[in-house]
């Protein structure tokens, strides 16, 4: 009578693993690891490379002007002209192939996710109206050229997009920090700043689907440039 009891604990697991039907085979299947060598493929590689054409889900990005600042049909032969200022900055002078109307509706909105963008990751270089003249320029970086000189103020958008996605001179690429709808949200920052510095000139803050201007005047351009600089 003792010995049943024990007896029947121990076929328990047993009759459990038969009854359940449970096979250790899915576990042990052939499959490759992250960079492990194959002898099946030629070129003796595991880890393969994507089919051609293939587009992972919500990265389409048909619309190049939004995801890279240019025209459908950019001028292959276009070459970007450059000239050097007197502290040895490499300055854009020409902007073959950027385009020139916001890709996405200009509000108000949208300037104020730049501001708060532009404060986080402009502010230190650029400094809070764009003259360059950010802290780490004071404390003994190299300066960026000002926001608020004819060449940059008659710039098309797509250049400033261009350069926050790819860089330019010593300043690196922020795209891996920057979606692209904040990326422009900064640029519509930058000619919001541009217009807080000039109000008399005509900067075009339209977009290519709207003729809505950005409600911007000189008194709101300072104080947000100066509630950048408080920061």
């Amino acid at each position: 009578m003792k010995s049943g009891p024990i007896f029947a604990l121990l076929l328990l697991p047993f009759a459990f693993l038969t009854g359940c039907g449970v096979r250790f085979d899915m576990q042990d299947q052939p499959r490759y690891k992250a960079y492990k060598k194959s002898e099946f493929f030629s070129d003796k590689r595991g880890t393969r490379e994507m089919p051609e054409g293939t587009v992972a889900r919500g990265e389409l990005r048909a619309d190049k002007g939004f995801y890279t600042g240019k025209v459908d049909n950019p001028n292959a032969n276009a070459q970007v002209e450059t000239t050097t200022d007197a502290t040895g900055n490499t300055l854009v002078s020409s902007f073959p192939n950027d385009i020139d109307e916001f890709p996405v509706p200009v509000t108000k909105e949208l300037v104020d996710r730049g501001q708060d963008r532009y404060n986080i990751y402009c502010i230190v270089c650029h400094g809070p109206i764009g003259n360059g003249d950010g802290m780490i320029v004071r404390r003994g970086f190299s300066q960026p050229p000002t926001y608020n000189d004819d060449r940059l103020r008659n710039a098309p958008v797509g250049h400033f997009y261009d350069v926050i996605t790819n860089g330019w001179g010593k300043m690196n690429s922020y795209a891996s920090v920057l979606h692209p709808a904040d990326r422009w949200a900064i640029v519509a920052y930058i000619r919001a700043l541009q217009v807080s510095q000039n109000p008399d000139q005509n900067l075009s803050m339209t977009n290519a689907n709207t003729s809505n201007t950005v409600p911007t005047t000189t008194s709101t351009n300072t104080n947000a440039a100066t509630r950048g600089g408080a920061r």
